[in-house]
């Protein structure tokens, strides 16, 4: 399982990407579909039309890293929100990756990521 320093950034494509694309198309996704400059060190989420493969871009600081999942069976739940992104916390990370639908879960009042 992955694991992300709790202050990390995450931000997550809301619409589809086509998963054909490597290191060069993300990275073009992340500064213009999300408007997000790759090399500031986030990690960018996204996710095919059909929700069961997923690719996560980073850049580490010498090089670009890609990482990617296929489900054999099942879907992503994809949370449902306005606009092209959605800043995750690590931990929302790890609930998505897990399987957990994150439109039905919800933080308790007191508690904050950030």
């Amino acid at each position: 399982m992955l694991s992300f320093p709790v202050g990390f950034k995450i931000y997550l494509a809301l619409e589809p990407v086509d998963m054909r694309k490597q290191f060069n198309g993300l990275w073009a996704a992340a500064t213009e579909q999300l408007r997000e400059d790759p090399r500031m060190g986030a990690v960018f989420v996204f996710a095919n039309r059909d929700r069961d493969r997923i690719k996560l871009l980073y850049w580490d600081g010498s090089g670009v890293w890609v990482l990617a999942k296929r489900l054999e069976k099942g879907r992503f739940s994809w949370p449902r929100a306005t606009g092209s992104r959605l800043a995750l916390a690590p931990a929302e990370l790890t609930l998505l990756l897990s399987g957990i639908d994150l439109d039905k879960t919800s933080k308790k009042s007191w508690y904050n990521f950030k």
